[in-house]
């Protein structure tokens, strides 16, 4: 039995929330990485014993890479055939204390097979990995600047339009050796 919802309710965008996590093959706790919402605030959201702010839903939206209206929606119809996100819709990673940006280009569906990212790093900015899971590799082809790569004890320095690929199952490290800002395509293929 469908009881409606009176107009002048808050949305209910647990299930709707849940629906785009799951499609992405999140968790619970990836998302809460992601956005920077607490885990138990995702699953109080989810349930519908919390509805979030407008700041966190802003958050989820861009986490999860949609349009904040579309979280508010409880739409299952027909995707588009061609889905654009605006420039402020893109899920980003900010390292500030490190010196880097990271932009989440690709869909969070595939978050753990394949990812790929814009990285940008300030003069001097450095962003360091532990490893990644067995057979992982990162593809990165610099589009402005230079940078050093770091795996394990090899070191390698990387110019303007060349790609560096390189074993990601290990510590690594790219640094911004130049006075002024670098930017990147980073593809990262998990085994």
């Amino acid at each position: 039995m469908n009881i409606p919802t009176p107009a002048n309710s808050p949305p209910e965008v647990g299930a709707t929330l849940q629906r785009l996590r799951l499609a992405r093959g999140l968790t619970l706790e990836d998302l809460s990485r992601i956005a920077g919402v607490s885990k138990s605030m995702l699953s109080q959201i989810e349930r519908e014993k919390a509805n979030p702010t407008i700041a966190i839903t802003w958050r989820l939206a861009n986490a999860l890479g949609v349009a904040i209206g579309e979280l508010l929606t409880a739409s299952d119809g027909p995707a588009d055939t061609i889905r654009v996100l605006d420039a402020h819709e893109t899920p980003t990673l900010p390292g500030n204390h490190a010196g880097y940006v990271l932009r989440i280009l690709g869909p969070m569906e595939l978050a753990g097979k394949y990812e790929w990212y814009e990285l940008t790093l300030a003069a001097g900015g450095v962003l360091a990995s532990s490893p990644h899971d067995p057979g992982t590799t990162e593809h990165l082809t610099l589009l402005h600047g230079a940078v050093e790569i770091e795996v394990g004890s090899e070191t390698k320095k990387l110019k303007t339009g060349g790609t560096a690929r390189y074993k990601a199952d290990q510590n690594h490290t790219i640094r911004n050796t130049a006075k002024t800002e670098a930017r990147a395509l980073m593809v990262v293929i998990h085994r």
